[in-house]
């Protein structure tokens, strides 16, 4: 299955953003939403409707939680029923499922534990490498199970060293995921008030420091090629400033 474009999360701003910074959106062939709070689905619907030319090429897989699906607890789902109909297929799954895109990709839902009940993170497997996403989720020992054997890690980092949350990782737990499940790469995103005021740069460093593991903190615009990324880290280190 070539030329695969994945879709993770699209939250406020997606549309924008990807203007921005030359992503097509036409492109994409599958979209994953975590979870149905805002940051990580509002702009599901748009990103739907600028894939398919609101309709009128109908393509595309959406993955997503129970709660962004379906609606749980009284609340409507988060995609519309006329985007549902944009799209080749429409999959509600939970933790622990598995779906296989022909030979080469395979994609694994993780456990979390968030606010909302039916959040999910990502693994997605292929011959050349693993990329994991912890999506929002408090520490609990079980995440580091779900997450080995990943080469790239991404990790929603909310809270600086020092500070906790009931229901995000900090750069504390991203020490304590990093240094067991031991990647090739470790990004750290969804940065919180606290985290911004004392630089993602510097926690990045610091959790390079103590885990040794290659580790940079994301930020708008930022392109990784994970194919080519993965070759270069089994030979050597890459530099972060």
């Amino acid at each position: 299955m070539k030329n695969v474009q994945f879709h993770l999360d699209p939250g406020p701003g997606s549309l924008v953003k990807a203007r921005e910074y030359g992503v097509s959106l036409r492109a994409n062939n599958i979209i994953l939403a975590s979870h149905n709070h805002l940051d990580h689905c509002n702009d599901l619907n748009a990103v739907i409707s600028a894939m398919t030319h609101d309709g009128l090429d109908k393509n595309g897989i959406l993955i997503g939680s129970k709660s962004v699906m379906v609606g749980v607890e009284g609340e409507r789902p988060f995609i519309t029923r006329s985007h549902r109909k944009f799209l080749d297929k429409f999959l509600s799954l939970e933790a622990g499922n598995t779906v296989k895109f022909g030979n080469e990709i395979e994609l694994r839902t993780l456990k979390t534990k968030h606010r909302d009940a039916n959040s999910l993170g990502f693994k997605i497997n292929s011959d050349k490498i693993s990329i994991g996403y912890t999506g929002d989720t408090t520490f609990f020992p079980e995440l580091i199970d779900e997450l080995k054997g990943t080469d790239i890690l991404i990790i929603n980092n909310l809270e600086p060293f020092g500070y906790r949350s009931d229901d995000h990782l900090s750069s504390d737990d991203s020490v304590r995921i990093i240094s067991a499940v031991r990647p090739r790469l470790a990004i750290i995103t969804h940065f919180g008030q606290k985290i911004l005021e004392q630089n993602p740069i510097y926690q990045a460093r610091d959790i390079q420091r103590r885990t040794n593991v290659q580790t940079i903190a994301a930020r708008d615009g930022l392109v990784i090629d994970p194919i080519s990324l993965a070759a270069s880290l089994r030979k050597r280190k890459i530099n972060v400033e």
